[in-house]
């Protein structure tokens, strides 16, 4: 039986379910032509601000464990009019536009940005850990949520992605809400605030003192999170969070999710890191007579 790796996040149709998570890569063309080329099915840019953001002095990032990463870069980036420039009306891969603010009116003057770009998504970073006044601060205000999910769509006809976190509120609360006010899928999670400490300074090592858990420290938090959003609600999601192997990808399928973001593996691995989950899904779906990606959404939740 020929397995088909297309896959569909509600309006978003992507030919191979694997994305680059935000944040990663920055926001070079050049390197998400790479991505695109090396089995990656959709791009998630660096999270971009209505204006440039310098972000935190180094060390902003540490490694932990095997597979693990805490940073905290703070969200340095040279703001969405910048990247819009950038972005060519010809390109063939499909960028979803990652976007931070504290206020609905950033996300406004953020959309309007890119207007006339050709943008497959934004995905509204609603869940940084470990910079104040936006992220998990903002996912943590159920009215705030609301009003900058109702001012985005209000914005555009592009589809409308929230990452959501784990922050002082339930986070299903978050899922909820944006739900409520038109949001078209949901990612999940972003990284977990974490720190880490140096013995023979006795000092935190992140100049920041906390930052972001990534990798696959993390993936079970992440699988449970998609499920119970899964089990919840009937909205699309994109499993992200320590996915580094092509069973990582099946286990957050079974869970729920369309799609996935792969992040902290593209650093250990770089560009091969997608083909080979790529193939690996492929082999299972031959090997269990599974055709579609589709096929598999939610099956662990079946009895």
């Amino acid at each position: 039986m020929e397995a088909n790796l297309a896959t569909s996040i509600g309006k978003i149709n992507l030919k191979r379910p694997a994305m680059l998570a935000s944040g990663i890569l920055g926001i070079s063309l050049d390197v998400f032509n790479r991505l695109y080329r090396s089995g990656a099915g959709a791009v998630v840019t660096k999270s971009l601000s209505k204006e440039p953001w310098e972000g935190y002095p180094n060390p902003t990032i540490f490694s932990v464990n095997e597979g693990g990463w805490i940073n905290a870069v703070g969200l340095s980036n040279p703001g969405a009019p910048y990247f819009a420039k950038m972005i060519q009306p010809n390109q063939d891969v499909p960028i979803i536009v990652s976007l931070v603010g504290s206020i609905p009116e950033d996300f406004e003057t953020m959309v309007k940005e890119f207007a006339n770009c050709n943008v497959t998504a934004f995905e509204l970073n609603l869940s940084c850990p470990h910079v104040a006044k936006v992220g998990l601060e903002v996912g943590d205000d159920p009215e705030l949520v609301k009003k900058i999910v109702s001012t985005v769509k209000q914005s555009t006809n592009v589809p409308v992605i929230a990452k959501v976190g784990l922050g002082t509120t339930h986070y299903l609360n978050t899922v909820g809400t944006a739900i409520e006010s038109g949001i078209d899928a949901i990612t999940a999670i972003n990284t977990v605030r974490a720190m880490a400490i140096d013995v023979e300074t006795q000092r935190p090592i992140l100049s920041n003192k906390f930052g972001g858990l990534s990798g696959t420290p993390i993936k079970p938090i992440a699988l449970r999170c998609v499920y119970e959003i899964s089990s919840k609600y009937d909205i699309p999601i994109i499993g992200c969070g320590g996915v580094s192997t092509w069973e990582d990808a099946v286990e957050f399928f079974l869970a729920g999710a369309s799609a996935i973001q792969v992040g902290s593996a593209v650093g250990d691995r770089w560009v091969d890191v997608f083909n080979e989950i790529n193939n690996g899904i492929t082999q299972y779906m031959q090997k269990k007579g599974i055709s579609k990606i589709e096929e598999m959404v939610g099956l662990a939740k079946k009895s």
